[in-house]
C-alpha cells in the first residue's frame, strides 16, 4: 500500500478496510451480480459522486451485459457532518428506468434516508424491482429501516473517508477506508 503524505496521516484515526480487502469484496459482489442477474436486464445507477470508485471496480468484475447511469442527489450541506433530513436530485438520471431492473450503487448507507427515497422514488417512476448495493452499510445512525441487498462491508460507527467516502468533499482519493480523526 502507498505511504500516504502527511497531511494525510495526521488527520486518520485507523486503516479500517485496506486496498486488498476492497478488491477481494468488490471481486465477490461482482460474482454475485452475475449470478443474479444472468438473462435479465440490469442497470446500475451510481450515486455521485462517492460511488464512482466502488462502481467502475465493481462492473470491471459483473460478466453479464448491463448498462449504467449517474445521479447526484444531497440530504448534506456544504461542509456538513449530518444528513439535514430532506433529499433533492442534483443531478437526474439519462435513461428511462421504466421496466428495468434497477440496482442502486452507493458508497454508503449511513441514515438510509436517502436510499428510501431514491428507492420509493424509482417504483413510482415503474422500475421492475429496485435494489440496494453499498460500498458500507453503516448502521449506526441508521433513522430510516432500509435492506441494502448486497453488501461490502458493515462497519457500525465512526467517519469515515477514502475510496469514495468524503469530508467536505476531500479525501475521495485514499485508497483505503480510513475512520478520521475528529
Amino acid at each position: 500500500m502507498p505511504q500516504l503524505p502527511p497531511p494525510y496521516t495526521e488527520l486518520l484515526a485507523e486503516t479500517l478496510i485496506t486496498p486488498e480487502q476492497l478488491q477481494a469484496r468488490i471481486a465477490e459482489l461482482g460474482a454475485e451480480f452475475s449470478q443474479d442477474y444472468a438473462g435479465k436486464d440490469l442497470l446500475l445507477i451510481c450515486i455521485l459522486r462517492g460511488g464512482v470508485m466502488f462502481l467502475t471496480d465493481l462492473v470491471r468484475h459483473i460478466s453479464v451485459p448491463h448498462m449504467m447511469d449517474f445521479m447526484a442527489v444531497s440530504s448534506y450541506g456544504a461542509g456538513a457532518r449530518k444528513s439535514s433530513g430532506q433529499v433533492r436530485i442534483t443531478m437526474d438520471l439519462s435513461l428511462d428506468i421504466a421496466g428495468r431492473n434497477v440496482v442502486l450503487v452507493e458508497d454508503i448507507v449511513d441514515t438510509g434516508t436517502t436510499m428510501a427515497w431514491l428507492c420509493d422514488h424509482f417504483r413510482q417512476c415503474g422500475a421492475r424491482t429496485v435494489k440496494i448495493c453499498a460500498l458500507i452499510d453503516k448502521k449506526e445512525r441508521r433513522l430510516v429501516p432500509v435492506e441494502v441487498d448486497y453488501v461490502g462491508f458493515v462497519l457500525e460507527q465512526g467517519f469515515l473517508v477514502g475510496y469514495g467516502l468524503d469530508c467536505a468533499e476531500k479525501y475521495r482519493n485514499l485508497p483505503a477506508v480510513y475512520s478520521l480523526d475528529e
